[in-house]
């Protein structure tokens, strides 16, 4: 088969992580050549980028700051590790892309999606997912699950409840918008159940590519 290069979305403890795992596995065991990485991050000054961003005040930073520092990174992750695996052949499982800064800046901190759109055509230009899978949440449930993990990048998660119900329903709006790539999947379900139903639509990718 050709490569993909596949992202998972959705709000803090949708999922994801746990998502990504599984499906990195299973390409593994089909002898699929797969790397598996992260938004913000993926490289070393990424990463240094992610703590940032992720740790500290709600108000540590301005939105447009945090989107810029957002798409920076993005920008590193894309041409040293994204890129280079795709144009390799091997396959890309990103753990979020550019549409978590459509969904966190442009709607939740209302940068507008359309400005978010404008800075992707100059930063990274017309690459595209193959397939994003987004994990839909309760954002109190997801919430919940996120901050009993006690994870020390809390940051986000640090944001009121409409703060979360904003970024939910710029998934899902974004979702309408590419039902092509775009494949909502019901996170209260169980691990398996998901994991089942993202399997069924990579197979089907895989035999059309």
């Amino acid at each position: 088969m050709n490569n993909l290069f596949i992202t998972f979305e959705g709000g803090d403890g949708s999922g994801k992580s746990t998502q990504v795992n599984l499906l990195k596995d299973y390409l593994d065991n089909l002898n699929f050549e797969t790397i598996k990485t992260r938004e913000p991050g993926g490289t070393p000054s990424a990463e240094i980028l992610r703590d940032l961003l992720t740790t500290g005040e709600v108000e540590r930073w301005n939105p447009m700051s945090e989107a810029l520092l957002m798409w920076a990174s993005r920008y590193e992750h894309l041409t040293q590790v994204i890129e280079p695996a795709l144009n390799s052949g091997k396959n890309v499982i990103c753990d979020r892309f550019y549409d978590s800064t459509y969904a966190y800046q442009g709607v939740a901190h209302n940068l507008g999606i359309d400005k978010m759109e404008e800075l992707k055509k100059i930063i990274i230009g017309d690459i595209e997912p193959d397939v994003t899978f987004i994990l839909d949440i309760d954002p109190k449930v997801g919430l919940k699950r996120s901050l009993d993990r006690s994870n020390k990048e809390n940051r986000f998660e640090s944001y009121n409840i409409d703060f979360h119900n904003k970024i939910r329903s710029g998934f899902l709006e974004i979702a309408k918008k590419n039902k092509e790539r775009c494949v909502v999947v019901d996170a209260s379900l169980n691990e398996q159940e998901i994991n089942n139903l993202i399997i069924t639509v990579i197979n089907n990718l895989i035999v059309d590519k």
